[in-house]
């Protein structure tokens, strides 16, 4: 099965740290978030990577292949970075990926290898990583799930009202072959409804669930360390909670 990792972002919220490197090569606790998460992919025996690029491309292409020079990765380029979300960005990787089950993971988050691995394991064929969560602000992902069937996400959106949320998705998800190919179609349509400045993948994934057409399932990952890093205090926040699991 091949991963997609989504790491086209400017990241101005963290600069000057981004200024000369995408926030995937930023190092936490020692590691780049990169290398963390492609270690991950590969001990879940995923060894076909596909990385949607824009921003400094070239570092990340040069890091990758100075770190796994026998990696099969194919890029993507996102040429409209700056102007885009991660809809358009996972977009791009529609050529390589359409109709084959894949793994999806955005390239600013820092997890347990155990997330990831829960959620290829998973026998859900179409599922997500949930952080189950009371203390959800303005910026997460809320998934909200069906009272009939309690792993099956209901709706999933950043607007939801926190009380209805069982937590938030942190990035990480599996897709059928099945859904591969009605994913793509539902955000090239809503891109071409809404246009792409502030197309996410999850509203792609909301109308979904809520049409009936994926049967989108949560696994709960809250006994694992993750955590999206946007800004500065998010990274000391992680860097602060690796180095004190590490003593």
């Amino acid at each position: 099965m091949k991963a997609v990792l989504l790491a086209a972002g400017m990241s101005s919220r963290l600069r000057p740290l981004t200024d000369d490197r995408p926030k995937c090569l930023l190092t936490v606790a020692g590691q780049p978030i990169l290398k963390r998460a492609v270690d991950a992919l590969r001990g879940a025996g995923l060894d076909e990577l596909v990385v949607v690029t824009g921003y400094l491309e070239d570092r990340i292409q040069d890091a990758l292949g100075a770190w796994y020079p026998d990696l099969r990765v194919t890029y993507r380029r996102n040429a409209d970075y700056a102007a885009t979300q991660n809809g358009a960005s996972l977009l791009c990787a529609r050529a390589v990926v359409e109709g084959e089950p894949f793994v999806m993971l955005d390239g600013d988050i820092v997890f347990d290898a155990e997330v990831l691995e829960a959620v290829v394991r998973s026998p859900h064929a179409d599922c997500l990583a949930l952080r189950p969560a009371d203390d959800l602000g303005d910026e997460e992902v809320k998934v909200v799930l069906d009272a009939a069937e309690p792993t099956r996400v209901r709706r999933i959106h950043v607007s939801l009202p926190p009380a209805d949320a069982a937590g938030e998705s942190i990035g990480i998800e599996k897709f059928s072959a099945a859904t591969s190919a009605v994913l793509f179609a539902t955000i090239e349509q809503r891109i071409g409804e809404h246009g792409p400045r502030y197309e996410y993948y999850e509203k792609a994934f909301d109308q979904l669930c809520q049409d009936g057409r994926l049967a989108l399932h949560a696994v709960d990952v809250g006994a694992h360390y993750c955590a999206e890093i946007d800004t500065a205090a998010d990274l000391a926040e992680v860097e602060r909670a690796l180095q004190a699991r590490a003593r």
